[in-house]
């Protein structure tokens, strides 16, 4: 089969080759991949700032796909051949508490991930994708849609009429937004451009704030709350700015801590969160139980995943180029012709 190998960290050295094709063993599914969706954990792992001791080299990447069932192994019962499926990126968290070892069964590092024609998914960890919705929509839900939900849902313990603060108007951001409007919450998004945030609030977004405009961001999430704050923040940026999270978080609020784009240090201040009584959670996305109670919510609800491009299998290094630009929604590269 085709497959793109990380012969070594640098996207110059994302290579496009032969493999043989993987064998499902007892419990496996092997599915034809139809399309997979980028997250900033692909281009860190690439870039060699995640876990770098951790990637195996001649490294399958990406870790979010979907795809047809095409072969299954002895003992296969959840699915059967032609069902269409989602990868899981913790394939052995299924549900409750995640254990101490989750990361070592991650796809797409250090586990083969999606960025071929084939890949081997076992049946516990697959997921019935919503069948309303495309392979290239599809494929945008294990990591970005997932995680919004359980930060929303699981972790944030959002009620209707809540408040949530969005950073961005990446893929887990804007998922997070569209969630967070369709259960009757309300949203704040924070985003460098006002045409962007023009775009979010076409998909519930009550209020947008432009950070350049207003660096001290956070006084203006206090000024629209009647200096409450916000109940749930979803925050993608890390570094120092996750005191400004704290800020505009209301006293006992949540601050679902996703990702690092900013930076993977920060100088905490503490006092603020003493007083505050601040939740600060770290997200690693959910277990496959989560991720099973939320494709009927997206149907429900017809969310339907935003996306800014569609690439080629043979432009895969174009789509990682177009994710470090920062895309508004998702970025998407179909395998299957």
């Amino acid at each position: 089969m085709k497959a793109w190998m990380l012969k070594d960290f640098g996207l110059q050295n994302l290579e496009l080759g032969e493999v043989p094709t993987p064998v499902p063993q007892a419990g496996e599914l092997l599915v034809k991949v139809g399309a997979v969706s980028l997250n900033f954990r692909d281009k860190a792992i690439v870039d060699g700032i995640y876990e770098p001791h951790l990637v195996p080299k001649d490294l399958i990447p990406v870790s979010d796909a979907v795809g047809e069932v095409v072969a299954v192994g002895e003992g296969v019962t959840r699915f059967k051949l032609g069902d269409r499926v989602n990868s899981h990126l913790y394939s052995r968290w299924l549900d409750g508490e995640p254990g101490p070892d989750e990361p070592a069964y991650c796809f797409g590092m250090p586990l083969p991930g999606g960025l071929a024609e084939f890949m081997i998914i076992h049946e516990d960890s697959a997921v019935r994708a919503p069948e309303n919705m495309t392979d290239e929509e599809a494929s945008t839900l294990p990591i970005a849609a997932l995680t919004a939900w359980y930060s929303l849902m699981d972790v944030g313990n959002l009620k209707p009429g809540q408040s949530v603060l969005v950073q961005g108007t990446g893929g887990v951001s804007i998922f997070a937004a569209q969630i967070a409007a369709a259960y009757g919450a309300r949203v704040i998004a924070t985003s460098s451009n006002d045409e962007n945030l023009d775009k979010v609030k076409a998909l519930g977004v009550g209020d947008g704030i432009n950070y350049r405009t207003y660096p001290d961001w956070e006084k203006k999430v206090l000024e629209l709350t009647d200096g409450k704050g916000v109940d749930v923040t979803i925050d993608v940026a890390g570094g120092n700015g996750l005191n400004q999270s704290v800020l505009a978080t209301k006293a006992a609020g949540v601050i679902a801590q996703v990702g690092f784009l900013t930076g993977q240090t920060t100088q905490l201040q503490l006092m603020p969160v003493i007083f505050r009584q601040t939740t600060i959670r770290g997200i690693a996305v959910a277990p496959r139980s989560s991720f099973d109670r939320m494709n009927p919510f997206l149907d429900k609800h017809s969310i339907k995943p935003v996306i800014d491009k569609v690439y080629k299998f043979d432009e895969a290094v174009q789509a990682f180029e177009h994710l470090a630009r920062g895309p508004f929604g998702k970025v998407v590269i179909k395998v299957a012709d």
